[in-house]
């Protein structure tokens, strides 16, 4: 038996700065509406502002199934419901008798909200989220501003808008209708048991959560503060204005004083700005032009927003949870990051984490500024470290060693690539011997066809040029007219890579021209169902590409799209794809795949992730497990059941703070 779930809730806490973990540990905050379905039946809803209602004497179908592990519990996005009644009721809601209906239309390749999916399935007006409903949250789910108007109250409640109220128990009421619908109409392609029994280890993970410094977050707070004023008044020392930190002010200040035209004034055209200024060293003071130049580089550092981030989403208990999205990425079905933001965290470049989170403690920012360089630039370097362990435990952090170099040396069967992994694993280092004939005893680290193997490595694996070259190149170090020379005999060294682009290309094409399956080697498989075109991954997962269709470009070209969200406008329209792109998909998922395999045997072996960045892996273990690294390094290197030749190895390390070792 299923029953459909969606809840109206209030908290003073903004739940897009705090996550749903913070927000439901509010004081003030309540359930408002519950709406709930079993299958077949009617939508009803339990008022839980009534005051004359009793939600136990009048609905007891809904309590029953809530607690029921009969009964499963679906919702659109089930850590918000399974999260916010966990908080309310101080019961465990346990994700196993959950499913989400967000995440199921995520393997679909579909938008991530109710209504884009609702719009995108093509349905009808009355099954599809009702639109008023953002209007009507703003006004009972929020608080409010105190003005004369409304008495100076600070929230909303029912008596105060009577018909609005009746609005948002309708609106509460569709959005059932709504999930219910789109699941039902989902069910054709379920959700896979292992996809499903990974999501509950996901939920149980960000249940957990990971324990935040907040006394070392609070102190870098406070003191970038005081070091962004300071450098504001040298700042207005300097130039005079009131506002240096305007950039229409310190535009005019360059032109008056050095007569420099300076469109604008960024991290890249601040180098341009200071060549220019030395080329008037002989006539003009340079020297308050070039430290304007040096302030603004560190006013415009955003090293303290992690921190910041920290402080809205820190639990009571001192612990951040739910940072991680489940198949945020639906086209690969990686993980996300969410609220901190822990995928694009910097990465550790000073030796001395230890003495400078000890200077940031006691307080001691004369010393810290005078054995670093650039305060902003240590506490970015700081962000890792202030996630810390529970008490008495540490953290053992463990990783895939080069894990997308492997898996598509595996798929493609690139025999040379394999036996490199198979033995030392100096991928970059063989490759450059590769390309360039020499013997790889010859290449050492430092040197410039290392360099040119590494950055040729991480550029060309998916098709990628010129541009990829260059962007791959942030040193500038490889000359442009040695770009095209480098692509060739890169992929001259990789036949059997060039091979696979063409082949998911030409599998895709056939699959969605001919409507029937295509298989490749290692398990892959190219189908197309409805629309949607699938690619079958080693471990049975499958990839979908909604709405895929073969059509003319603008240049007259035939090309392979599909229904998806843009990343960089994040808005649902047509995407291209190609060979490279497939193949990029196809590997990232295979990793991920992998990754998934991994932690559930470290889960399994009894010890708690805390969080997981990529193809690493934190785990909080007891100080007194002295095995515990050999123990998760070595399930890290243990082959997966679906890919048994793919040469895996972990490398991992023991740490009181999180960091890149």
């Amino acid at each position: 038996m299923t029953m459909n779930v969606d809840i109206e809730t209030y908290s003073s806490i903004d739940i897009r700065e705090a996550g749903v973990y913070a927000y439901a540990s509010a004081p003030d905050f309540e359930i408002l509406l519950i709406g709930y379905r079993y299958d077949g039946q009617g939508v009803k809803v339990i008022d839980l502002t009534d005051p004359l209602a009793d939600p136990e004497r009048d609905f007891p179908d809904f309590w029953d199934g809530l607690y029921s592990p009969d009964v499963i519990k679906t919702a659109y996005n089930a850590n918000f419901e399974r999260t916010c009644l966990a908080s309310w009721l101080g019961r465990p809601m346990p994700p196993e008798q959950w499913r989400c209906t967000a995440v199921h239309a995520a393997t679909l390749g579909l938008p991530g909200t109710l209504a884009g999916v609702g719009e995108a399935l093509g349905l009808p007006e009355d099954k599809q989220k009702d639109k008023i409903g953002k209007s009507l949250i703003q006004y009972f789910c929020k608080p409010c501003k105190p003005t004369k108007t409304n008495g100076m109250r600070s929230r909303n409640l029912p008596e105060h808008a009577p018909d609005k109220w009746q609005l948002f128990i309708e609106y509460n009421r569709q959005d059932v209708v709504a999930e219910a619908t789109i699941r039902e109409k989902l069910q054709i392609y379920p959700v896979t048991r292992q996809e499903q029994e990974l999501w509950n280890l996901d939920q149980h993970i960000n249940d957990h959560g990971v324990r935040l410094d907040m006394d070392l977050a609070d102190k870098i707070i406070q003191y970038d503060g005081i070091y962004q004023e300071r450098l504001k008044q040298e700042a207005r020392k300097l130039t005079g204005l009131n506002n240096p930190n305007s950039l229409p002010q310190l535009k005019m200040w360059f032109f008056m004083t050095y007569g420099l035209d300076v469109p604008s004034i960024t991290k890249d055209s601040i180098p341009v700005i200071e060549a220019q200024l030395k080329e008037l060293k002989t006539t003009h003071d340079v020297l308050p032009g070039l430290r304007m130049l040096q302030i603004r580089k560190e006013l415009g550092k955003t090293s303290v927003k992690k921190y910041q981030a920290m402080r809205h989403a820190v639990c009571p208990d001192g612990y951040l949870r739910g940072i991680l999205q489940f198949y945020g990425a639906n086209r690969t079905g990686r993980w996300a990051g969410r609220i901190v933001q822990v995928h694009n965290l910097p990465q550790n470049k000073i030796p001395d984490l230890d003495l400078a989170r000890e200077l940031v403690k006691q307080e001691d920012f004369d010393t810290l500024e005078l054995l670093f360089e650039g305060i902003p630039f240590v506490f970015s370097q700081l962000i890792r470290t202030a996630f810390i362990p529970s008490e008495g435990y540490r953290f053992v952090v463990s990783d895939f060693s080069a894990i997308e170099a492997r898996v598509i040396a595996w798929l493609a069967d690139e025999k040379w690539r394999l036996d490199v992994f198979r033995t030392h694993g100096k991928i970059y280092e063989a490759s450059a011997a590769q390309m360039f004939h020499v013997p790889i005893e010859n290449i050492k680290k430092g040197s410039r066809l290392r360099q040119q193997g590494k950055v040729a490595e991480l550029a060309l694996g998916y098709g990628g040029g010129f541009g990829a070259m260059k962007a791959m190149d942030k040193a500038g170090t490889i000359p442009d007219d040695e770009i095209p020379m480098i692509i060739a005999n890169w992929r001259k060294a990789s036949p059997n890579i060039c091979k696979l682009w063409r082949n998911a290309e030409a599998a895709a094409r056939a699959a969605i021209e001919e409507r029937r399956t295509i298989k490749l080697k290692h398990g892959l498989s190219f189908s197309y169902i409805n629309r949607i075109l699938f690619i079958g991954l080693p471990s049975g997962r499958k990839l979908a590409y909604y709405d895929t269709r073969i059509e003319d470009d603008e240049k007259g070209k035939s090309v392979i799209t599909y229904a998806g969200v843009d990343q960089e406008t994040k808005k649902w329209g047509r995407l291209k794809t190609w060979g490279g792109k497939l193949v990029e998909n196809i590997v990232q998922a295979t990793a991920r795949d992998c990754l998934a395999v991994t932690m559930e045997r470290v889960s399994g072996a009894g010890y708690q992730i805390v969080m997981h960045v990529h193809d690493e892996i934190i785990v909080d273990v007891p100080e007194t497990d002295i095995d515990a690294l050999e123990k998760i390094t070595a399930i890290m290197a243990q082959p997966v059941p679906w890919a048994q030749e793919l040469p895996l190895r972990g490398d991992g390390y023991e740490t009181p703070f999180y960091k890149k070792d």
